[in-house]
């Protein structure tokens, strides 16, 4: 519903120009214009808004907003239908390409070798590990989820980990919360000394080490027998600033976690606090932040004592009371207190 009689009243009647408006609205409230009045908007009679008087053609009568409505409708209509065959044929033209595209074989990689590898067993993996670590001249960022490391997991990159130490590679190092209470890794960082910096947080993201900020190893299943080695740039870097973003929040290994501001409530239990807010069950809150389910459960009946809750839908109702549904209290936050135990309050 276009005009284009004149250059200057090109649009439709979704849009009228200014003085169309006046025309118009003018022949609506009166019934009808005399048709000189119509002279500098040709626009309305070309998007039929005016039509002659068929008593007096020396006037022009309105047709109605009613009806002027009802064609603008029909005409959005029109188009989403139209719009939604398009999609419809690209969205067909799409599988059959993508049909097309299985049927190819894949094209040999560059002599560089390919953006994205799939390792296939533990044997491809700790070879390409091997070889990344030679080739590693300056940093080694590592993320390592699941609480406690085992001493045998330790032991088992141990020789990569002083091999890099040798030739003056810096490591970093993010570890969960829990962490912490294994003297294995404990024992691992005396080892190494300064060459590796350790943080923790409550919960970090699945395994991940990078070696010069050029290539990337992740886990490509849960039970981590198949990896993925990413060396394309632009995924190296999405990683390396993940990465660089949970380590300004972590907290160094040697430092204290936070208090939590309530008496009888440990950092852990906060955690947990903050996670059962979010509707988490036990084994997914366990997994989260490295402990084990019984574990877990522990600390929830320790905080059900200590907010004087009867039933878990009466601690999550304790939990935002005390405000533990959210980030630990600052420093200079005011005091909580916690409901029904008077004697425990933010310190």
């Amino acid at each position: 519903m276009a005009g284009h009689g004149a250059e200057q009243h090109p649009h439709g009647a979704d849009r009228l120009c200014e003085a169309g408006d006046r025309v118009y609205s003018r022949a609506v409230r009166r019934g009808r214009v005399p048709r000189r009045d119509a002279d500098p908007v040709p626009c309305l009679l070309e998007l039929a808004l005016l039509h002659p008087d068929p008593d007096d053609m020396d006037w022009l009568v309105p047709t109605s907003p009613q009806e002027v409505m009802t064609r603008l409708l029909r005409g959005m209509h029109d188009e989403v239908s139209a719009s939604q065959r398009r999609v419809g044929s690209a969205v067909a033209a799409v599988e059959w390409y993508a049909g097309l595209g299985r049927q190819v074989r894949p094209a040999a990689p560059a002599a560089e070798g390919p953006a994205i590898r799939v390792l296939d067993g533990l044997a491809r993996i700790q070879a390409a590990m091997d070889e990344a670590t030679q080739a590693c001249t300056a940093e080694v960022l590592t993320v390592q989820p699941g609480g406690i490391r085992r001493e045998a997991e330790l032991s088992e990159g141990l020789h990569r980990a002083l091999a890099l130490r040798g030739r003056g590679v810096r490591m970093r190092d993010l570890y969960t919360h829990v962490a912490r209470h294994g003297q294995g890794l404990l024992t691992y960082l005396e080892l190494m000394g300064d060459a590796v910096e350790a943080r923790t947080l409550d919960e970090v993201i699945d395994r991940l080490i990078l070696f010069d900020r050029t290539v990337a190893f992740i886990p490509a299943n849960t039970d981590r027998t198949m990896a993925l080695e990413l060396r394309h740039p632009a995924i190296v870097e999405y990683l390396v600033t993940v990465f660089d973003r949970l380590w300004r929040l972590a907290i160094p290994l040697k430092a204290p976690l936070p208090d939590t501001g309530i008496e009888g409530i440990s950092h852990r239990e906060q955690s947990i606090a903050a996670l059962l807010a979010e509707g988490h069950q036990d084994a997914v809150i366990a997994e989260r932040l490295g402990i084990s389910v019984r574990t877990c459960r522990a600390h929830i009946a320790r905080l059900s004592e200590t907010l004087g809750a009867a039933s878990r839908t009466q601690l999550g109702v304790r939990i935002a009371q005390a405000g533990l549904d959210g980030p630990p209290p600052s420093a200079v936050s005011p005091s909580l207190s916690v409901p029904d135990q008077g004697s425990r309050t933010a310190r």
